[in-house]
């Protein structure tokens, strides 16, 4: 791929300067081709998603009846699977952290299971009016939404910069590839997240969203999120550096 990548035009990133100045500056040193960091994508088209996932516009209803940065968002994307018994951890969390949530269960989030079968009748009960479960949600949308106040997160990259285009901190769960490198980012070098250590235990992620939602830690990390949201800001606008990079990159191929 790097010997593929070396031999090519040029290299369009989804990302922008401000988010990874030093990794850009070691791609230019590497990489002799031009490199036009023109994202977040996303934001360029903000009426539209990536979505292939059919979604339910209740999300937003629900949300509607929510205390400003109340609400913490759930969602893992549309591929990352887990066990059923981390499954049920997150849901008794969830039931017993006593803030409301929105949570997407997606249909083959449990490995070998259907959709929310297994969730227990004393859950519904506990979180009836406080939950909100969906299927899938206008993820943009949500992360938009005033009432949401944290958003746990497998880290994908597209998941990673649609919250820090709306400044929403992250509860980091990745699962895979690299999600990994993703989450250790956000939790260890912006620092805007928490990452979920150990095991996958009810006391291990209350804890970790009382970080986020109560204390102190939290109260920067979100300082820290309005911070990078306003660089992400910046640098689509005429003279910033994703704008001028796109015009560079128009130059670019119109010169072919």
């Amino acid at each position: 791929m790097i010997r593929e990548t070396k031999a090519s035009s040029g290299l369009v990133l989804n990302s922008f300067e401000q988010l990874e100045q030093l990794s850009m500056s070691k791609l230019r040193e590497d990489f002799p081709i031009p490199i036009f960091p023109i994202g977040p994508f996303h934001s360029h088209f903000p009426a539209s998603s990536s979505s292939l996932t059919s979604q339910e516009q209740t999300s937003i209803s629900w949300l509607d009846t929510k205390p400003p940065k109340s609400v913490s968002y759930v969602s893992f994307g549309s591929v990352a699977a887990i066990e059923i018994n981390d499954f049920l951890e997150i849901a008794w969390c969830l039931a017993n952290i006593n803030y409301p949530f929105l949570w997407v269960v997606r249909p083959g989030l449990i490995r070998g299971s259907e959709w929310i079968k297994w969730l227990p009748s004393e859950f519904l009960e506990t979180v009836n009016g406080r939950g909100h479960i969906v299927k899938w949600a206008p993820q943009q949308q949500v992360l938009s939404h005033p009432a949401v106040g944290a958003f746990w997160t497998h880290n994908g990259w597209n998941s990673t910069l649609e919250s820090i285009c709306e400044g929403v901190p992250m509860i980091c769960m990745p699962c895979f590839g690299d999600q990994m490198v993703n989450a250790r980012y956000v939790s260890h070098v912006w620092k805007v997240g928490v990452q979920l250590e150990n095991d996958l235990k009810r006391m291990n992620i209350e804890n970790v969203i009382r970080r986020l939602m109560q204390e102190e830690e939290g109260k920067q990390i979100k300082e820290r999120m309005l911070e990078l949201k306003e660089k992400e800001n910046s640098c689509l606008k005429p003279g910033g550096s994703s704008y001028e990079s796109l015009r560079s990159l128009t130059s670019y191929i119109s010169s072919f």
